[in-house]
């Protein structure tokens, strides 16, 4: 049997998602760790806008194609697209074309084209895919529900990343459990340090930012002057580990997600995770590292970011060093490709 193609779609993004860099990883591990099976990632980029309609009648009825989700048919192959180096350095091999082959090919759709089974044929055509779900709160990509139950019915996999999701999806889909497959995400170990602590409070402003400038607003008069909010945002994947290793503090907007990355990579660097789970945080959200705020509630928010100010204490690295070491263990590269070797291997039996 020849080579089996593992292909992940994947919109183009310039600015670093931690979903994105988990296609990414798995995609180039798939590479190195099963000599059966080949992976590329196809990005995909949306095509030239239309020409502006000056009927309104019109311009309602394009506002209305593009809410029901993305449309494969406004789409094209990104192909000379690579993620920038700064945030992800391996090498990745690309996709070029859409033209599967139903004998060699199993495609993986992230849960925001799930309904690209139905829209590029692949039902039809009897192309094998998948369907990775690592925000299941962002399940239904498109408002039409026959094309969307067509396409997680037909998928061969329903792929995840957390025990918290594959509840959820058992849950959502209870006659499809045993198409459930969970595959684990590492953390970058090589960038985990812990290093001098500064008075810094660190967040991902991209995530709820009306929660954000409001918990900011209320903590104008009373956070120390000698304490400083720093914004994660574009930054290098070295230079947002060197900051999450001087800060003590980090505040998670997670909102509703399979699994939220930077909790995870700020907890390992030595910081206090003050904020929401996100839902699927909830599999590590553990005291005394992780401290629980319930979504939208800014005043307690704002308490116990200044209450753990007052109580905050350098001997407190030393006492969470194990709560740390058992987190790592949680998102290790041996888990990682354990789990995809299982998938590649649950993937190679179809082609049998």
């Amino acid at each position: 049997m020849s080579k089996i193609n593992i292909i992940y779609l994947l919109p183009e993004l310039k600015n670093p998602t931690g979903g994105a860099k988990v296609i990414y990883n798995h995609s180039y591990i798939l590479n190195k760790l099963n000599n059966k099976v080949s992976s590329q990632i196809i990005h995909l980029k949306k095509k030239i806008s239309y020409k502006f309609k000056s009927s309104i009648s019109k311009r309602i009825k394009i506002f209305n194609e593009d809410s029901s989700g993305w449309d494969a048919r406004k789409m094209r192959v990104s192909k000379s697209f690579l993620p920038n180096k700064s945030w992800y350095k391996k090498n990745i091999s690309l996709g070029m074309n859409l033209n599967f082959d139903n004998k060699s090919d199993f495609i993986i759709l992230p849960e925001i084209w799930s309904h690209f089974a139905v829209d590029l044929d692949l039902i039809k055509k009897n192309i094998n895919y998948g369907i990775f779900v690592q925000g299941f709160y962002h399940m239904n990509s498109t408002d039409n529900f026959i094309k969307l139950k067509s396409a997680y019915e037909n998928a061969k996999f329903i792929i995840t990343v957390s025990d918290y999701s594959v509840n959820y999806l058992k849950k959502m889909f209870p006659s499809m459990k045993n198409k459930i497959v969970k595959i684990n995400f590492s953390v970058n170990k090589k960038r985990i340090k812990i290093a001098k602590k500064n008075n810094l409070i660190t967040f991902m402003p991209r995530k709820l930012k009306d929660h954000s400038n409001l918990l900011f607003f209320y903590l104008k008069e009373m956070l120390p002057k000698n304490w400083k909010v720093v914004p994660l945002i574009n930054l290098s994947e070295k230079k947002l580990f060197e900051t999450l290793s001087k800060s003590k503090i980090f505040l998670s907007f997670s909102h509703l997600e399979g699994t939220g990355i930077p909790p995870i990579e700020a907890a390992l660097c030595g910081n206090k995770v003050i904020g929401y789970d996100g839902g699927g945080g909830s599999t590590y959200w553990k005291k005394p590292i992780f401290i629980k705020i319930e979504n939208g509630e800014i005043g307690d928010f704002g308490k116990k970011i200044i209450q753990n100010i007052k109580d905050y204490n350098l001997s407190w690295i030393k006492q969470t060093e194990k709560q740390r070491r058992n987190l790592s263990k949680l998102y290790s590269d041996e888990l990682e490709q354990k789990s995809l070797m299982l998938l590649s291997n649950k993937i190679l039996n179809l082609f049998k």
